[in-house]
């Protein structure tokens, strides 16, 4: 049975880890620059019938959530405005890879100055153009240096809208009530706090 000592002990790791998680989520459907999360949609008037509609995600959202909202977005904007369908007359999604390389320098699992230093790691076999390769974190390995890479993508939607009460047939055109009954379901809100 856990005492009241212990449960002080075990509130502040799981305090923090429950503030990092809220840390590390998907870029929720929100206003650009509505809270701390990164991430968002914006929308810019062009002409009387005319918008671009964008929506920028965080490293965790993915391309298609990042499409849906957009999509939903414009949806939105279209019948907030009194009109019944948009036509996407541009549209463009960007990619933004950072490559992250940590080193594990010399407190990370390597030999520094007469001794170890660093935690545990793993054991690894690893087969080369010249065979198999061991890695141990006390005994060193195949690699000149001891690398963490880590590659993030980010992705932004952007799309220019044409608004009608009209529907022309054709592969660029949307019923705005359609598509916000379609996507609701896959929208994430911000949590309120």
């Amino acid at each position: 049975m856990l005492s009241i000592r212990n449960y002080r002990r075990l509130a502040a790791p799981i305090a923090a880890l429950a503030i990092l998680a809220g840390c590390t989520t998907a870029t929720p459907y929100q206003p650009l620059g509505s809270t701390s999360t990164r991430g968002g949609f914006a929308d810019q008037q062009l002409d009387a019938t005319h918008y671009r509609v964008s929506f920028y995600g965080n490293s965790l959202t993915s391309r298609q959530q990042v499409e849906n909202y957009l999509l939903y977005r414009a949806a939105e904007l279209t019948a907030q405005r009194g009109f019944n369908c948009f036509i996407i007359v541009n549209h463009g999604t960007d990619k933004n890879t950072t490559v992250q390389v940590n080193p594990y320098g010399p407190y990370g699992g390597g030999y520094y100055g007469g001794g170890y230093y660093g935690g545990w790691s793993p054991y690894w076999r690893l087969h080369g153009p010249a065979g198999w390769y061991s890695y141990d974190p006390f005994y060193g390995g195949p690699f000149f240096g001891q690398y963490d890479i880590n590659t993030i993508d980010q992705y932004q939607a952007m799309a220019d809208i044409a608004v009608s009460n009209t529907c022309p047939a054709g592969p660029a055109t949307f019923n705005a009530q359609q598509v916000i009954a379609n996507l609701h379901p896959y929208l994430v809100y911000p949590r309120t706090r």
